[in-house]
């Protein structure tokens, strides 16, 4: 309990955590104080043990896809259905909204390799749309998916239409559990080449869009890759949720998913649900006992 109020409050300091100054004793109470819904899955591949919260409800992915996107582009690289250094031309017809690297190259290109970088580490739109394209669309991505494993995890739509997800609709959805799992496969398994796997995770580590979310929640000095995804369209609530690998010192890796739905929609991404995610890291580490 000590070592959970110094990091508690260290964290209170940064003005990372904006929930309670009580400790929620678990991930039901951080849901319970914050609002709204909360899936949560960790899986430390040291023992194999998942430790969740709602880890087999549906939650809409947002850009956290894009993360097993830029993996399955690597994929087929490898099996010799990709090439990494072909150029795919980028026209006016590709704009989307939030593409801070493509829209430099419209009327130029990028090869698939700078596209991948893009959409992991800026979640470039446009970047995400050109590479379902070249693995034969959402469907194409589904399947691929499939073939890993993963029954669970499924794109329907292109960006930024995918974020669309309303009530029940399955659409472009997964669950904790299964995006823990296939992330443990393509980060940490053998599925991608050591080379492949190395690139990937250098994405991850360089990725900044999360840093009041997971990674806030996560010890000093322990090495963090992720991706985040945001949702903040008018006709549902908002989305604030972020997929990552932490490597613990003298530890085996976690693999974590969490996936917040605010109460409400709000027109802005508010620091108070990106602390809902540190907070959750937070109380699932002390629950393991890190």
């Amino acid at each position: 309990m000590a070592q959970e109020m110094t990091r508690r409050a260290a964290l209170l300091g940064s003005g990372a955590l904006l929930l309670s100054g009580m400790a929620p004793l678990n991930l039901q109470a951080v849901e319970s104080m914050a609002g709204g819904r909360l899936g949560f899955a960790m899986l430390d591949t040291g023992n194999g043990k998942l430790l969740g919260h709602r880890e087999d409800e549906r939650f809409g992915m947002n850009s956290t896809f894009k993360l097993p996107l830029a993996a399955l582009v690597l994929l087929a690289a490898e099996r010799g259905e990709l090439d990494l250094d072909k150029l795919i031309p980028i026209t006016k017809a590709d704009i989307v909204p939030h593409a801070p690297i493509t829209l430099q190259h419209v009327g130029k290109g990028l090869s698939l390799r700078k596209l991948a970088e893009a959409t992991q580490i800026t979640s470039d739109n446009i970047a995400g749309n050109l590479l379902m394209r070249e693995l034969g669309g959402p469907e194409g991505v589904t399947r691929r998916l499939r073939a890993l494993g993963d029954e669970v995890t499924r794109l329907d739509r292109w960006e930024p239409e995918m974020n669309r997800v309303i009530g029940s609709d399955p659409r472009d959805t997964t669950t904790p559990r299964a995006m823990v799992k296939t992330v443990e496969k393509l980060i940490l398994g053998d599925t991608l080449r050591p080379a492949n796997r190395n690139l990937l995770i250098t994405w991850m580590v360089n990725t900044n869009t999360g840093q009041r979310r997971l990674r806030a929640g996560v010890p000093t000095g322990w090495k963090v890759g992720d991706k985040t995804g945001t949702g903040l369209m008018r006709e549902m609530p908002n989305r604030t949720n972020d997929v990552a690998v932490i490597w613990p010192p003298k530890a085996p890796p976690l693999v974590v998913a969490a996936f917040y739905e605010a109460p409400a929609h709000y027109s802005n991404m508010r620091p108070q649900d990106e602390a809902v995610l540190a907070e959750a890291m937070l109380v699932a580490l002390d629950l393991r006992g890190a």
